[in-house]
């Protein structure tokens, strides 16, 4: 059981749906979450000006959300290191888009370990747990 998972998606009802889910699931102890890239980036500042800083070891990101997207998050996430901060943050795109692209531009992003469809599933819970 991971103790902090972070989910960044502008959707309520998908903010929810992951809360439900991976509670269920027992996957984590603490599910924070944000409803764009700016409120996560700034989230991260403030953990790593934290002297005991316990962070997520896994980050739930939508790439379609305003004020900033999860492309420009990624961007902006690698430009101030923070994948250097957090070496043990992994990041999974959990997007409803279906552009192979898009799957193809996560790997330009070494914290993204994967890229799933929405909506979650238990089924995929229980797979990320296999991996722990």
């Amino acid at each position: 059981m991971l103790d902090k998972i972070y989910c960044v998606d502008d959707d309520a009802i998908t903010l929810m749906l992951c809360k439900k889910v991976i509670e269920r699931a027992s996957f984590a102890k603490e599910i924070l979450t944000a409803t764009n890239g700016e409120e996560a980036i700034l989230f991260f500042k403030e953990l790593a000006q934290q002297s005991d800083m316990t962070y997520p070891r896994l980050v739930l990101l939508d790439l379609n959300m305003p004020i900033m997207n999860g492309w420009e998050f990624l961007d902006h996430y690698l430009e101030e290191r923070y994948h250097e901060t957090f070496p043990e943050a992994k990041f999974i795109v959990l997007s409803s888009t279906i552009d192979p692209q898009d799957v193809e531009k996560t790997k330009n992003y070494p914290m993204v370990v994967d890229f799933l469809s929405k909506p979650i599933t238990k089924e995929m819970i229980e797979g990320l747990k296999q991996k722990e």
